[in-house]
């Protein structure tokens, strides 16, 4: 009977060892991890997330895929991810559109990979080449200078609201899916303004086809040391940044947040990385996943207020 008993609880243990040695043997990441970027390609998040991911994905030992889901100004693609299981094999690279106020529950904030000022920038055609002369031609011709944005609620949109707020005047909204469309019809002439990513449209600048006249945040970015920014260039005080950065879904284990937000932190601080984000007029950010949700609680609020205060239709 001692030894029926004794062999029942050696399978027992061995039976409750199974899970452990399966997981030990499974280790994150066992496969390989989707990516959705929620807008088209050629935008900021597009942009970076790719600059980043083969770098990533070798060190986690598995292929980073990137997937393109424009759509309701981010809110497809992060729909998406949010009801994706929560398991660190499906991430979102969101933005300031595509996670909000409202739907930031739903998720788990990994990593922060920039947050940089945007360029207000024009089409040659404006003939407008300075902050103070863009205030004075917008007031001349209310309603009439169009800037365009990846959709409503995205800093490229509330960066233009916040603008037109503190110079009194007003711009007309154009909408696009994503900052890539609207660069297009930026080069086109069909809208005059863009508060764009730096490396959605440096490319363009460069080459004279697009007027830079500052840059957004409250102080230079490393990225655009000889460019002014807003509030040095005549509207004191302004200050918007655009920021991207990786999401997982909400109740994703902290050990698996943790290791992506390592294993991105430590890609963001190598030197070619670094030099690449630079040239592309993006600053590489740092910090932990809780220093990251810091981060958005400061923003959201920020942001919340204009939209209520200005009532700005953001849906």
């Amino acid at each position: 009977m001692k030894r029926l008993l004794l062999l029942v609880l050696t399978c027992l243990s061995s039976a409750l060892l199974i899970p452990s040695l399966a997981i030990a043997a499974d280790p994150y990441p066992s496969k390989s991890v989707k990516v959705i970027v929620p807008f088209p390609p050629g935008g900021g998040a597009d942009t970076l997330i790719r600059l980043i991911a083969p770098m990533t994905g070798e060190l986690l030992k598995q292929s980073l895929i990137i997937e393109n889901r424009p759509g309701a100004s981010g809110l497809i693609g992060a729909d998406l991810v949010a009801q994706s299981p929560a398991d660190g094999y499906t991430l979102l690279m969101g933005s300031t559109a595509a996670v909000t106020e409202k739907n930031v529950s739903q998720f788990a904030p990994v990593a922060l990979v920039s947050a940089s000022p945007y360029v207000v920038t024009v089409n040659p055609a404006l003939n407008v080449n300075s902050i103070k002369a863009l205030i004075a031609y917008a007031k001349a011709n209310p309603g009439k200078v169009r800037y365009g944005s990846s959709g409503p609620g995205s800093a490229s949109h509330l960066a233009g609201e916040l603008f037109s707020s503190m110079a009194g005047v007003t711009l007309l909204h154009v909408p696009y899916k994503g900052t890539g469309q609207a660069l297009t019809d930026l080069l086109a002439g069909h809208i005059d303004l863009m508060f764009a990513p730096a490396q959605t449209v440096m490319p363009q600048i460069d080459t004279g086809k697009l007027i830079a006249l500052a840059q957004t945040g409250s102080k230079r970015s490393e990225a655009l040391p000889n460019m002014p920014t807003v509030s040095e260039a005549g509207l004191t005080g302004y200050s918007a940044v655009g920021w991207f950065g990786l999401f997982a879904p909400a109740n994703t284990p902290k050990p698996v947040v943790q290791k992506i937000n390592q294993t991105v932190m430590f890609v963001l601080g190598q030197e070619k990385i670094r030099k690449g984000m630079l040239e592309r007029g993006s600053d590489p950010a740092s910090g932990s996943a809780e220093d990251f949700a810091a981060f958005l609680r400061v923003d959201q609020a920020k942001w919340e207020k204009l939209i209520r205060e200005n009532k700005v239709a953001v849906q």
